[in-house]
């Protein structure tokens, strides 16, 4: 009995080269139909951190609080910037300017400003994003236009049904 587990192991043989040769096509493959592509925005958005210690700054300019309200769907339904109705989002794009002016560079206005977006909770994401877009700048003749840099979210609301 010996003799033939003796046999039966010098027989046995795993041949390794078709198996790393599966490896590398699958490796070249996948790095053949790799997409790359360029990111879709920096926003530079900043999450708060807590509660502020720190009393306000006095030439801190008030936030521009934007409200964003979901139709049933989750459909953008209407658009107010500190209370006034906006059509859509370049005109929302056009009040921020409004606000900040074309003063750029530090210590301006436009550094200064903070947006708060208070979005419904049924609201699609992607109108989230256009309103970051609006609000944040825009990129003209390949150059990047940056209107507000501090962007804050208000908490979540959810809808009453």
């Amino acid at each position: 009995m010996a003799k033939r587990q003796a046999q039966l192991a010098d027989k046995i043989d795993i041949n390794m080269t078709p198996m790393i040769d599966i490896v590398f096509q699958l490796l070249a493959f996948f790095i053949m139909s790799l997409k790359i592509i360029a990111a879709e925005g920096d926003f530079d958005v900043r999450m708060p951190l807590g509660v502020s210690v720190a009393p306000p700054d006095e030439q801190q300019v008030p936030p521009i609080k934007i409200k964003l309200s979901a139709g049933d769907a989750g459909d953008l339904a209407g658009i107010t910037v500190n209370g006034s109705p906006v059509a859509d989002f370049d005109e929302l794009r056009s009040k921020v300017l409004k606000f900040v002016g074309n003063d750029t560079g530090p210590n301006s206005v436009a550094e200064k400003t903070e947006a708060e977006l208070d979005c419904d909770y049924g609201l699609k994401y992607e109108n989230v994003v256009n309103a970051i877009s609006a609000v944040s700048g825009r990129v003209e003749n390949g150059e990047i236009i940056e209107l507000v840099k501090k962007i804050k979210f208000a908490p979540p609301k959810k809808k009453k049904s």
